[in-house]
């Protein structure tokens, strides 16, 4: 089986626990490499597929079945613990070892020889293998999720399903870099050596690589992780969740970093910058709880400060001094009004006297100027009447 075009690996997907021991990457559940890839490092896994036109730099061991495809170059030993598919002109620059049987194709180079304990076949092997996956393709094509199933549990053989490890087409896995044209994930509890160069790249937590993180788009470093190096993308965002530590400095078009990130470079963003602040849920709880309990135990306490407290702290002498004070201070009052009635009704009077003497004295007055005018009209009326005495006494004495 030719694992020729883009095919579906899409992404470089990196299972959980994997780790890079020495010039070897070990993978617990299996290798899938897609064709004309470059893997410098020793791979070791339970079912190792290589595409064709791939170049290993290193030993391959598998604990189940192993299949190199056409043109495969292996610079080391292949040690296989079951079946070994060998496709037309593979070299292998060390020595095949293989417990079950095995299939090899034309031209087929090993310099060091081979050793299989189960049958030898030499043609171009098509593998039982993938031609189970033939078949589960074409059921689950028409519809038969039943038998699909159950042909799945076959092939797993009772072992407990796991992840693999997806290598997409023409990428190159080195100690140096991990560079692929594709997204890259990475999953939790790993251990890897090398830069990472994706599309983009999206590591778990609990992860340490010893390198640096870049891509064109989004990348994001888990909770828990340490990156021994920079994170690069040149438009995308960079994402740093809280817990996650970066030793070298971090550069994107918009950066998330969450509390309690640890970053000792420089930040760079040509975008937005956004520092989050995560709130734990039990956390949260707790604080309500103690809210309520500060306020429960504020509010009796205030109560009593403000009501029995301050009764009993206050000394009676000076609240009957204020009660006899503000009862006085009423008596007073209201004698002030009692007097001010007294008043208002002695004004209305006083006015009336007043009032009364300037009527008498105008009275008065005016009976005085008319006494005096009766006068004057009683000395004018006389003094008329002298000279008519005076004429009538002339004109008696004249007679």
């Amino acid at each position: 089986m030719s694992l020729r075009g883009d095919g579906p690996i899409e992404e470089l997907a990196i299972p959980s626990g994997t780790t890079v021991e020495e010039h070897d990457v070990v993978v617990d559940g299996d290798v899938l490499v897609g064709g004309q890839s470059t893997v410098e490092l020793g791979v070791r896994g339970r079912n190792v597929a290589i595409g064709e036109r791939v170049r290993v730099g290193d030993d391959i061991e598998a604990e189940g079945d192993c299949r190199l495809d056409t043109w495969c170059s292996v610079d080391g030993n292949v040690l296989v613990g079951e079946d070994a598919y060998l496709g037309e002109r593979v070299t292998v620059t060390g020595r095949l070892m293989v417990s079950g049987d095995l299939d090899i194709g034309d031209d087929v180079t090993i310099e060091e020889g081979f050793e299989a304990n189960g049958w030898i076949v030499i043609r171009n092997p098509v593998p039982t293998i993938v031609f189970y996956f033939i078949v589960l393709s074409q059921l689950l094509r028409v519809g038969e999720t039943d038998a699909a199933d159950e042909l799945a549990e076959a092939l797993a053989d009772g072992d407990d399903v796991r992840d693999p490890l997806l290598v997409p087409r023409s990428a190159e896995i080195s100690d140096d870099a991990w560079r692929v044209s594709t997204p890259a994930t990475v999953g939790d509890d790993c251990r890897l050596h090398g830069n990472l160069r994706a599309a983009s790249i999206r590591v778990g937590e609990r992860n340490e690589v010893f390198g640096s993180l870049r891509a064109r788009e989004d990348v994001t470093v888990g909770a828990d992780t340490v990156i021994h190096g920079d994170v690069t993308t040149r438009g995308g965002t960079v994402t740093v969740e809280s817990g996650a530590r970066v030793l070298g400095d971090v550069s994107a078009g918009d950066l998330v970093v969450y509390d309690g990130a640890e970053i000792q470079g420089t930040l760079r963003a040509r975008g937005e910058m956004k520092l989050i602040q995560e709130t734990d849920g039990e956390a949260d709880g707790a604080n309500e709880t103690d809210a309520d309990d500060a306020d429960e135990a504020d509010t009796p306490d205030a109560d009593e400060a403000n009501t029995p407290d301050a009764s009993e702290t206050d000394a009676p002498d000076p609240d009957e001094a204020d009660t006899d004070d503000v009862d006085g201070g009423a008596d007073t009052n209201g004698d002030e009004s009692e007097t001010n009635d007294e008043s208002a009704e002695n004004e209305p009077s006083a006015s009336g006297d007043v009032d009364g003497r300037e009527a008498a004295d105008d009275e008065t007055a005016d009976g005085d100027e008319t006494a005096e005018i009766d006068e004057k009209a009683d000395d004018e009326t006389a003094e008329e009447a002298a000279p008519v005495t005076a004429d009538a006494a002339t004109a008696e004495d004249e007679s």
